[in-house]
């Protein structure tokens, strides 16, 4: 198992690349507190980890509250004894066209997705640099290549980049790694409620003719999460199918 014993936060767990992530670190071997908004969404999954015989601590709550995420990281390192991974997953979308966008579109995916993503960073980079190891791995999206009628989320995500960067650096002589994965377009729920002419446009613009499943951008976030990557930092991995090529 590649990551047999150790501890992870993964947020946005209740659904989507989130979930597929939080099954395949219990697959590893690993010990998961899941953190989403939606406590609905984290029952189910947190019944599924248990009949996996999965160790998991739940975490209802928003990232964008500070104490909230900083109460969840002591939780974990009380119940599992330590914090080996971050997995920044949360996001929201509020999707509309440059000048139709309204200010609270703009604000609250601003604020979940990126100050949620800091505020979940620092927490766990607080302890990890401490300990002197750790992993951190923030989720982006090929959207921060720029894409119309997501402005909001395309900024939100390509900052998300930036604080990966920028955190590596920062962090790198503690001996914590922090990468970035990029997907795509992935078979959500979120794709499949899209009409389904405007999935096949979006299915003509990937080069490998199809779209991700979650459970690909799990597999990377696994390799990202063990020590096979222990040598890997400030780096972000697309995972879209050949969409975005370097």
């Amino acid at each position: 198992m590649r990551l047999k014993d150790k501890v992870a936060i993964i947020t946005g767990a209740g659904r989507g690349i989130g979930e597929a992530i939080v099954y395949r670190f219990i697959e590893e071997g690993a010990k998961v507190t899941l953190c989403d908004v939606d406590g609905t969404a984290l029952k189910q999954v947190s019944s599924n980890v248990h009949e996996m015989k999965g160790a998991y601590l739940l975490a209802m709550g928003n990232i964008v509250d500070r104490n909230f995420v900083q109460k969840m990281v002591d939780d974990t390192i009380k119940t599992f004894g330590t914090l080996d991974i971050m997995v920044n997953n949360a996001a929201i979308t509020r999707d509309a066209i440059l000048h139709k966008m309204t200010e609270e579109q703009w604000d609250r995916v601003i604020e979940v997705n990126l100050k949620g993503s800091f505020n979940c960073l620092q927490a766990a980079a607080s302890y990890m640099r401490e300990r002197g190891k750790g992993t951190i791995i923030n989720v982006s999206s090929t959207a921060r290549y720029g894409n119309p009628g997501q402005i909001n989320y395309a900024a939100s995500k390509g900052g998300v980049v930036a604080l990966t960067r920028t955190a590596a650096k920062e962090l790198a002589r503690k001996n914590v790694t922090c990468n970035c994965i990029s997907p795509g377009t992935i078979w959500t729920d979120m794709l499949k409620a899209v009409p389904k002419e405007t999935q096949e446009r979006f299915k003509a613009g990937i080069p490998l003719g199809r779209f991700g499943d979650p459970r690909e951008v799990a597999h990377l976030c696994v390799f990202l999460a063990s020590d096979e990557a222990s040598y890997i930092t400030g780096q972000t991995i697309n995972c879209d199918g050949g969409s975005f090529m370097a």
